[in-house]
């Protein structure tokens, strides 16, 4: 279970590591769109957010599991989690 858990949290932090890449995608997204401007800063700034926010539920997700939360508890604690990951 412990090498599970390891494995897990070794790959959620690879995922949040190569947020980097989720820059140029979105930037990519923006220029697909023809979006020029404040449009565009918009849109690549929402669209990195949301990047993040991804990986930051499947990070908090696996912290609510290693402290072995469930129910309310886990909701609470991974709303809270990605809340405070995406500011």
């Amino acid at each position: 279970m412990r090498v599970w858990m390891t494995l897990t949290a070794i790959g959620l932090f690879a995922i949040s590591a190569s947020s980097g890449a989720a820059d140029s995608g979105c930037e990519a997204k923006a220029a697909d769109k023809h979006l020029s401007g404040a449009a565009k800063t918009s849109f690549v700034q929402k669209c990195e957010k949301d990047a993040k926010g991804g990986s930051a539920q499947a990070t908090c997700e696996a912290q609510a599991a290693a402290k072995k939360l469930y129910g309310a508890a886990k909701n609470s604690f991974v709303k809270k989690c990605v809340a405070d990951a995406t500011k």
